[in-house]
């Protein structure tokens, strides 16, 4: 099975080069804003674009991916909250292990359910280790999968998990502080848990200006994820796209 999207990630991180990723939750969108958004997307050289979220109440979730991947060739991946968020028509999933939680289900149990019609798929798939971060308030992925938050205050736990993952074999990292966060992952666990894993690390969730999209970069975040923060200003996507792109061109790769 194909591994581009991974290698690409693995390639840039190994560089240096950030990568800017754009989550898009099928129930906040309709076909106008969607397209509206992909199209600020590509014309804001933005990588990645991933489409899911922990809870889907609409049936937007096949129709948006389809609508996606009409309209522009930026790599899509699942973000999926559930076995059940799978559409063929997407170019990888992240296939998320809550590592951060004791819910064998988020484990291990929602993989071997959806792990048949992967294998039958052509989608790449990305074995990621998912830590939820404390934000200061309970979030929708807490309340599902039925899980602790690791502490906003405790770095070297969510380093040691994020080390644990990396052994185990996943392939990516990512850190999250829950859609609507009130409080972005703080800049020392990102530099830690960085300085500790050689994966790719995503950090998402609470990211809603540019001086946090910042923060988390300059601490180490190799993919940034942003969603909530564009959709309340349009305007932000504009603003971190131009910061990722300048802090790129100055690494002077050739």
């Amino acid at each position: 099975m194909s591994q581009k999207i991974y290698h690409k990630l693995l390639d840039r991180k190994k560089l240096g080069i950030k990568t800017f990723a754009v989550l898009i939750d099928p129930d906040k969108v309709n076909e106008s804003s969607c397209i509206k958004l992909v199209n600020a997307c590509i014309e804001n050289h933005v990588e990645l674009l991933l489409v899911g979220g922990s809870l889907l109440t609409t049936n937007n979730f096949h129709p948006i991916i389809q609508l996606i991947k009409h309209n522009c060739q930026i790599p899509l991946v699942i973000f999926p909250g559930h076995s059940m968020h799978l559409d063929p028509k997407a170019d990888g999933i992240l296939f998320l292990s809550l590592i951060s939680g004791r819910n064998p289900d988020f484990l291990i149990g929602q993989h071997v359910v959806a792990a048949p019609m992967l294998k039958k798929s052509n989608l790449e798939i990305l074995p990621t280790g998912y830590l939820l971060i404390d934000s200061g308030k309970n979030t929708t992925a807490a309340y599902i999968s039925n899980t602790t938050p690791i502490p906003h205050n405790k770095p070297s736990v969510a380093a040691c998990t994020a080390m644990a993952g990396e052994m185990l074999g996943l392939k990516l990292i990512y850190l999250d502080a829950g859609s609507g966060a009130k409080r972005q992952v703080s800049t020392k666990m990102i530099s830690l848990v960085s300085k500790c894993i050689d994966a790719p690390l995503l950090v998402g969730g609470g990211i809603n200006s540019l001086p946090k999209a910042v923060q988390a970069l300059d601490s180490g975040a190799d993919i940034l994820v942003m969603g909530n923060g564009i959709e309340k200003e349009p305007g932000l996507l504009i603003d971190v796209a131009e910061n990722i792109f300048a802090r790129n061109q100055a690494l002077n790769i050739h």
